[in-house]
């Protein structure tokens, strides 16, 4: 037993930890900087100061997370964020598919507590830090921050020689005193012509969110005391049903008039206040008796925050930078979400609730983003990065600010080995940098990386079993009305456009126009640019169409064939599915302004132009068609160009459809000693892979190679990977293998899909 005397005061219980990197803040930012790090060899402390980690995608606030891809609501095709949040992505619709948030957290903390150089904290919360003495030399570096567990009611102080703010509020910023924004820039400072004004509000609120269920006998709802008694104080109340339930009631949002960090509890109980009355209006109004067997399930306990603080770094992202699509020499991350701005007033503002507009392709990050510029040893990532609040309103999202956190995570890593800081690594070492993100998996828009030390680069040939060269998508028994405009989208060479037969059927007498477009820059996929209009006189019933093109195309670059919207008309489509090729539809809704198209009423710097967006599987079908000479962009050369996903080209070797035992050979002049393979593998970048509310028809994508064994020149088996349903596998090779002859034997999962292999690398 322990008994202990009267004292006059006691503290707690005291724990310090030394570190090479402290990251306070355990959202997706910290939690894939952390893992990231961790597999680089730093040794990591992860402070965290709720129970769990994901911040806004944990099952205390339930946001699914986006980025790029935008429910695949917009135009950049194959643009869902890589490495580490890719890799959480894949592992939980593989065991996760229809969106149970608590399996989520598990998978979250899975990844964390099985990296052995991960030092986690939950439930602690900083509230002070150390830094050098005032007018010292180093005045500007952090040397240690303080913690307190609520839970094991303990103290730690944490020292390490670099740390990371990705808390959301940027409490170790602020407290370290460094520059930072909170608000809206004003339109003249950086010339963005989509920076609010006083009335709309400088500040995005916090959200709660509620999940409900029917429980198969009427249930009886009393609403507490502090529930909103009117629920037409809130202007969009009609919109409530009992159908909707967590984050597709985003727009339950408040505090954009008040301080998003100091006044976070009194926004909490206000959205309460919503939640409540809104739950006693679906219960209790009489508008909906489908709720009488409906009860409350969950209601958040703490709101999702969107916008605090933001810290300045050398170089604050505009909202030009974002429309333009300005390529930086120091890319490090990307982003795609759109220019998201709300109405500060939130729930009970009488505007939309929220103002989107879209860039026409992905966006480049700079890696002086992701630095304090005041605090020497200090890296900044999630919504805080360095960015103007317009830009910030597309940076925001959480695949984007986990992009951010691996890069910072890297960054680290190399400040390490060079014994350098986060703004000398960007002076010194940028190239290693891109290289060691580029390895990692991370995607940085139209940026070269070259490496070296990659064997396959050094090959004397590269050979296949065989290589699709596409004549033909076969037709199918599915034949759907052109009700929206549909275009199948092909990767076309370099030259002359194929001629391209299709089949329709007219219920009666009509006309089809056909567009031949592509998109004003090839790393795009919005179809601004048409080429070439053909409009045919059908007769009813089913009939096939050849169209000859008289169009050459400069440069490597996706085609958009596009068949006019025509209810009249039946076309047919084919059950084959390619990497990279997709259909995708202009939907229009006359009932909605700018559905379908993006086309604001005034100058507020952004384009004009039309959404073209593929369906989800098990719809998503290509148009059956044929072609008088094949498609060969699929060859072996895409292995090593570097690029890891589809962009102007598919940029993956395809084998034949006919192919049953594909096979790739890798071939040196002499024999090669090698002891690690890195492979990359097409898990459908355009896959939004919501990690709540959507259900999900797959829990491996098809394009997705499960099962390879790796043999050497002997054909011994080397190493195999089985079951895979992962983008990147490596083979750490326990004893390396020399070999003039390195063969890939690849197994094909589907009848109706080729294997697909976008790159192998040995070292």
């Amino acid at each position: 037993m322990l008994k202990e005397e009267y004292t006059y005061k006691r503290t707690p219980k005291s724990i310090s930890i030394s570190s090479d990197l402290v990251i306070v803040g355990g959202g997706l930012a910290g939690t894939c900087a952390a893992i990231t790090a961790a597999r680089a060899g730093l040794q990591v402390t992860l402070v965290q100061d709720r129970p769990v980690l994901g911040g806004n995608c944990s099952s205390e606030v339930r946001l699914w997370i986006l980025g790029a891809t935008s429910h695949m609501g917009n135009n950049n095709r194959w643009a869902r964020e890589s490495g580490v949040i890719d890799e959480i992505m894949l592992e939980n619709i593989h065991r996760n598919p229809d969106g149970n948030p608590l399996i989520f957290d598990t998978v979250l903390l899975e990844k964390v507590v099985t990296e052995k150089n991960i030092t986690l904290l939950l439930n602690t919360a900083v509230f002070d830090l150390d830094k050098m003495e005032e007018g010292s030399q180093n005045e500007d570096k952090i040397t240690a921050v303080h913690a307190f567990c609520s839970q094991n009611s303990s103290q730690y102080t944490l020292t390490a020689p670099l740390f990371c703010d990705t808390s959301g509020d940027g409490i170790v910023g602020f407290l370290a005193g460094a520059a930072f924004r909170m608000g809206a820039e004003s339109m003249e400072e950086f010339g963005e012509k989509f920076a609010p004004d006083k009335a709309y509000g400088e500040l995005l609120g916090h959200s709660m969110y509620f999940y409900s269920k029917d429980v198969g006998r009427p249930v009886k709802f009393t609403a507490p005391a502090f529930a909103l008694q009117d629920i037409k104080d809130i202007p969009r109340y009609k919109t409530f049903n009992p159908k909707d339930y967590g984050c597709r009631l985003w727009w339950l949002e408040y505090g954009g008039r008040l301080d998003t960090v100091h006044d976070t509890e009194k926004i909490k109980w206000e959205l309460w206040k919503v939640v409540y009355g809104a739950w006693n209006y679906i219960k209790n109004s009489g508008e909906f008796p489908e709720a009488e067997n409906m009860t409350l399930e969950w209601v958040g306990t703490i709101p999702g925050k969107r916008e605090s603080r933001r810290f300045e770094g050398d170089y604050m992202l505009t909202q030009q930078d974002i429309v333009e699509q300005k390529p930086f020499e120091d890319t490090v991350a990307f982003g795609g979400w759109s220019l998201d701005l709300h109405p500060a007033d939130g729930v009970y503002s009488d505007q939309s609730g929220c103002n989107q507009w879209h860039s026409k392709g992905v966006y480049s990050i700079p890696y002086r983003c992701y630095y304090s510029k005041n605090i020497s040893n200090l890296f900044i990532a999630g919504r805080i990065m360095s960015a103007t609040h317009v830009a910030f309103a597309s940076t925001r999202v959480m695949a984007t600010s986990a992009v951010g956190g691996q890069a910072v995570a890297i960054a680290a890593a190399l400040c390490k080995k060079h014994n350098c800081s986060p703004r000398e690594l960007g002076e010194k070492h940028l190239k290693e940098l891109q290289l060691q993100l580029w390895r990692s998996g991370q995607y940085l828009p139209v940026t070269v990386v070259s490496d070296s030390e990659n064997l396959v680069t050094k090959a004397s040939k590269i050979a296949a079993s065989s290589t699709l060269k596409l004549t033909n998508l076969p037709g199918s028994d599915f034949w759907a009305i052109i009700k929206d405009s549909v275009a199948q989208m092909l990767p076309i060479a370099k030259g002359n456009m194929p001629s391209v037969t299709f089949e329709v059927e007219a219920e009666t007498d009509t006309t089809l126009s056909v567009e031949l477009r592509k998109s004003s820059k090839s790393v795009n996929h919005t179809p601004d640019v048409t080429l070439d209009t053909q409009t045919f006189v059908l007769r009813e019933g089913k009939q096939e169409i050849t169209i000859n093109w008289s169009v050459e195309f400069d440069e490597a670059c996706y085609a958009f064939v596009c068949f006019m919207k025509n209810d009249k008309l039946k076309i047919r489509y084919s059950e084959t599915r390619i990497t990279g090729l997709v259909s995708v539809f202009n939907a229009t809704n006359p009932a909605v302004s700018n559905y379908g198209k993006q086309e604001p009423s005034e100058d507020i710097g952004v384009d004009t132009f039309e959404f073209w967006c593929p369906q989800r599987r098990p719809e998503g079908r290509n148009i059956a068609m044929k072609f008088d000479r094949p498609l060969e962009v699929f060859s072996t050369d895409n292995i090593t160009n570097g690029l890891h996903r589809p962009i102007a080209q598919p940029n993956a070797w395809v084998a034949d459809l006919n192919d049953t035992n594909p096979m790739l050979t890798i071939s040196w002049n002499e024999p090669m000693t090698i002891s690690k393979i890195d492979f990359v593998f097409d898990s459908d970048y355009d896959h939004p892979m919501e990690n709540v509310i959507f259900v999900h028809p797959e829990t491996v994508m098809p394009f997705c190679v499960r099962d390879l064994q790796v043999l050497n020149c002997n054909d011994e088996v080397i190493d195999s990977i089985k079951g895979n349903h992962l983008s990147t596998r490596t083979i750490q090779l326990e004893n390396p293998t020399t070999t003039q002859h390195l063969k890939i034997k690849l197994t094909r999962s589907l009848a109706n899909v080729p294997v697909a292999l976008m790159e192998v690398r040995c070292y």
